[in-house]
């Protein structure tokens, strides 16, 4: 996982799940975990674990679909579902048609509908915590995002190889010395997670149905597994054999769910700076967390929550939560969001790109890859000056799109993942460095492998 075996033409292994972990560390981390609390209760957080644990086996499976039919265009390795929907079904004409839908859905869901919930996010954070307008932060994050996007996947790889494992190991350092400060309730946090979660808790039995669904849809946008946008950077890896590269992405579904989700909802939870929504749209549990927004209290999620917990834990004398108080914890998650959503952008964008580059082959297209820049540029702008409300519907219909057309893809692709992973696990058990020949394995159309690899 931590070697740098990379080439001109692809990125190394850790480098690939730096820009996994862009896409799957983000806003969901916060701004939905706050939100599944809000709507599902404490139990929710059970559900995000459940959709972890699922999801690992499809990360494994698309990504390792990924590497298995990966291509080299104009000297970058280049994957996804779109490749492997395309070489992976019998049917040629309905493979070649589905591959196109599959790639113009993710070119309109990656570049224009998910990035604004990042950078609404991003701004909404920002004016909390240092009140800068929503307009200036719009501004801002596009000129960012374009200096980083004008210069390609290798620079973007250096970008997130560098600031994941920094932003994830200072978010969870903070998580981890707040639920060490209050150690005495990590049994009744648990409890209360577990006993919620099946609606043994009676003031949360009456939700248990918006608690499985509010949790499983933020686990699904959190982490992505299945989405079908890990396939990407993991396609891009230099690898001697595909499983390795899925067993990477597998890994990264973890760390994404089980580390920094869980490491949101202890904080709240076990500050109690949380609120939840009942059947009836009155709240059940109260405990006075709100945001003023265009002159109206708020007291759903976003990134409040969070706020307000470290906040508690932190700053002297802010036992109880007050909207004008600016501390520690509004400070910090408005840099965890930047570092968070700003590197989920760039994953964006090079995932609409790869489907660029499917839908013009071996053709270069500058005028169009120069307008997909700018189509993105202007999505993180307009998400930050338009209703949080908007981006979360807009962003939720991009992942839908793109979840059901790549899940139906790996049920019926599935086959050439495992064969691949019983080979990698029978060269390993014979003290092998596992390399992939898909004509030992009968796996067809995997060209890059049959024709290329190890040729330089």
């Amino acid at each position: 996982m931590f070697g740098n075996s990379k080439s001109a033409a692809g990125i190394s292994s850790f480098q690939s799940l730096a820009v996994s972990l862009a896409g799957r560390v983000g806003t969901g981390n916060i701004a939905g975990v706050a939100t599944a609390i809000y709507i599902g209760g404490p139990g929710a957080v059970f559900w995000m674990w459940l959709v972890a644990f699922l999801g690992s086996g499809s990360a494994f499976i698309e990504s390792t679909l990924g590497q298995i039919y990966k291509v080299k265009e104009n000297g970058e390795y280049r994957g996804g579902p779109a490749f492997y929907i395309e070489k992976g079904f019998k049917n040629k004409s309905i493979g070649k048609w589905y591959a196109i839908v599959f790639a113009i859905s993710t070119i309109l869901a990656c570049g224009l509908l998910l990035p604004g919930v990042q950078s609404n996010s991003i701004a909404s954070a920002i004016k909390s915590a240092f009140d800068i307008k929503y307009i200036y932060t719009g501004i801002v994050l596009a000129v960012l995002l374009g200096l980083v996007i004008f210069g390609g996947i290798k620079n973007i790889a250096k970008v997130a190889e560098f600031v994941v494992p920094f932003m994830a190991t200072a978010y969870i350092l903070v998580a981890l010395i707040i639920v060490g400060l209050n150690y005495e309730r990590i049994p009744e946090i648990f409890s209360l997670i577990m006993s919620s979660a099946f609606g043994l808790k009676a003031s949360f039995a009456g939700i248990i149905g918006a608690m499985i669904t509010i949790g499983v849809k933020r686990g699904v946008y959190s982490n992505e597994a299945g989405q079908g946008t890990g396939p990407h950077p993991s396609s891009a890896a230099e690898v001697s054999h595909p499983a390795k590269q899925g067993l990477v992405q597998a890994f990264s579904v973890y760390v994404d769910t089980l580390f920094v989700c869980s490491a949101t909802a202890f904080m709240i939870l076990i500050t109690g700076m949380y609120n939840v929504k009942g059947a009836d749209g009155n709240l059940i549990v109260d405990n006075g967390v709100y945001y003023v927004q265009a002159g109206v209290k708020q007291v759903d999620g976003s990134p409040t929550y969070t706020q307000a917990a470290i906040d508690k834990a932190f700053s002297t004398g802010q036992e109880t939560f007050h909207p004008g108080y600016v501390g520690t914890g509004s400070y910090f998650v408005a840099i965890a969001l930047f570092f968070f959503a700003f590197t989920t952008l760039m994953a964006y964008y090079y995932i609409a790109e790869t489907n660029l580059a499917y839908l013009t082959q071996k053709k270069r297209a500058p005028v169009l890859l120069f307008l997909l820049k700018l189509a993105i540029m202007a999505a993180v702008y307009l998400g930050c000056v338009r209703a949080a409300t908007i981006a979360w519907d807009l962003g939720d219909m991009g992942v839908g799109i793109m979840a059901w057309l790549n899940v139906i893809a790996i049920i019926i692709l599935q086959k050439p993942a495992l064969l691949a992973f019983k080979d990698f696990e029978r060269q390993r058990k014979e003290g092998k460095d596992p390399i992939f020949s898909p004509t030992d394995l009968g796996i067809k159309n995997a060209d890059f492998w049959e024709n290329e690899y190890g040729k330089g």
